[in-house]
């Protein structure tokens, strides 16, 4: 399972219409990719948690627009899609007492392509060397 540690940027927005578009047209103008998303709501704010593929030049331009931001390190493991392969990760971790805090991923869209999973947990270390065997 190949994994390396990447830095999330968690991002609180407004939720309302238009405001995620302002977000990623930003990125876009700035060559900015956005490689995993998950968004998350509540009654008046957003939480869009991603991974981009220059996240030091994503934190200085959502600070110079006054965007709440945090930076966590979170694992990215890519993953054979095909059924079992998140239960065998989540065992592995189980079974070290590493708890996942939360996740998100993708899947490929063929035969043979891997999915890319974004984990978060209790000790990333321990994981790492965990999932690295």
């Amino acid at each position: 399972m190949p994994l390396t540690i990447q830095k999330q940027l968690s991002v609180f927005l407004e939720n309302k219409p238009g405001v995620l578009q302002r977000l990623c047209e930003s990125f876009a103008k700035q060559k900015i990719n956005i490689n995993a998303l998950s968004v998350s709501d509540t009654v008046d704010h957003a939480v869009v948690r991603m991974i981009v593929s220059d996240p030091t030049k994503a934190l200085h331009l959502l600070e110079e627009h006054g965007v709440l931001v945090v930076e966590t390190d979170v694992l990215a493991l890519q993953m054979p899609d095909k059924p079992g392969a998140l239960s065998q990760m989540a065992e592995k971790l189980s079974k070290a007492k590493v708890n996942i805090e939360y996740a998100y991923g993708t899947a490929g869209t063929g035969k043979g392509q891997k999915s890319l999973m974004i984990v978060r947990v209790s000790d990333l270390e321990k994981a790492r060397k965990v999932l690295a065997k």
